[in-house]
């Protein structure tokens, strides 16, 4: 991991000169002799986030995450540490190394500058047991703390930072890229669990949702036996999620979800769209049929409920990276 570390942007000091180091850079004066950035604001931090990299993270997708939160903190200004652990270090030496960073950016007006502070944290295995201590000194304390984990290899060796998950307000995971047993594992905090793939189909939940808020949930559910959900080859995650959501979404309507089939599957090669959603009904002239493609940004519903068909154009969409993150961190 020493590479991911490495690879990212900042200044290496001493870990324990970390915070001095930090102060000393706010205080650093342009040419023209005005500090960087007045001190105020340079603590109007609103958020800590924890971003763990696992051992399955490479130098370039550690850099991408690195900008994910870097567009993040232009509307959350925040304080990110960042965990770099060594998978390949067997020596049994306690090392750890530290990089700080620092970017400020304007938003609405020159005097609304939103920062973000950056602690990147290298350590050996026989370092950790030192780590919550270090990341505790490196944290704003009266500020509430997220715990992102980005492609770690297995539940069991994220959970031996109970210390960190147990004190997140939100542990942020991507189902996509995490272990199977990431959603059933006994977590310190499991309410507080967030999945990165449902927040960033917020627009698709939306649409569908909206669309179907203006039929009666009765008209919705009568007949229906088959609810299906096709997927690109790399939207398969997206796929299993959607499905789920709407069968929590169907069984709100009273439908008797365990008396119909829910299935995801892969869309045909060469066919059209990024994600389809299917309704298949006792009565064959019932349908729902739902098409969105990322790449055009267009979507189409086609439906019959029995009161007349209907034909509509919407729009498809993910969310991006940093919108995603905030949406699973705060709402």
């Amino acid at each position: 991991m020493s590479a991911i570390f490495d690879a990212l942007p900042g200044i290496e000091v001493p870990v324990g000169a970390i915070s001095k180091t930090l102060a000393e850079m706010w205080a650093s004066a342009t040419p023209d002799g005005a500090p960087v950035i007045e001190a105020d604001d340079a603590k109007a931090t609103q958020v800590n986030l924890v971003l763990h990299l696992g051992f399955k993270t490479t130098a370039e997708d550690a850099a991408a995450q690195y900008q994910t939160v870097v567009a993040f903190s232009k509307r959350y200004p925040s304080r990110i540490v960042v965990l770099c652990p060594q998978n390949d270090d067997t020596s049994g030496a306690i090392a750890m190394r530290a990089k700080i960073n620092a970017e400020c950016h304007l938003g609405k007006s020159k005097a609304d500058k939103r920062c973000v502070e950056f602690v990147m944290l290298s350590y050996s295995r026989a370092a950790r047991q030192f780590l919550e201590n270090q990341v505790s000194i490196c944290l704003s304390t009266d500020l509430p703390l997220y715990y992102w984990a980005h492609r770690f290899s297995a539940s069991a060796r994220l959970a031996d930072y109970r210390y960190l998950l147990g004190r997140a307000k939100r542990v942020l995971i991507d189902s996509s890229i995490a272990p199977a047993d990431a959603f059933t594992y006994s977590w310190p905090n499991p309410n507080g669990l967030r999945d990165l793939v449902y927040s960033r189909l917020l627009p698709v939940r939306q649409t569908i949702g909206q669309f179907l808020s203006s039929y009666e949930p009765a008209t919705l559910v009568a007949g229906l036996r088959n609810v299906m959900v096709g997927h690109h080859a790399d939207l398969a995650a997206e796929g299993r999620v959607l499905l789920a959501w709407l069968q929590r979404r169907l069984a709100a309507c009273d439908a008797e979800v365990g008396a119909m089939k829910f299935a995801t599957a892969p869309l045909p090669a060469g066919a059209d769209g990024s994600l389809g959603v299917r309704f298949e009904y006792a009565d064959a002239a019932r349908f729902l049929r739902w098409t969105g493609d990322f790449a055009s940004g267009h979507a189409s519903f086609e439906a019959d409920f029995g009161t007349g068909r209907t034909a509509l154009s919407a729009a498809a969409s993910l969310l991006t990276p940093e919108v995603a993150l905030s949406e699973a961190m705060f709402f």
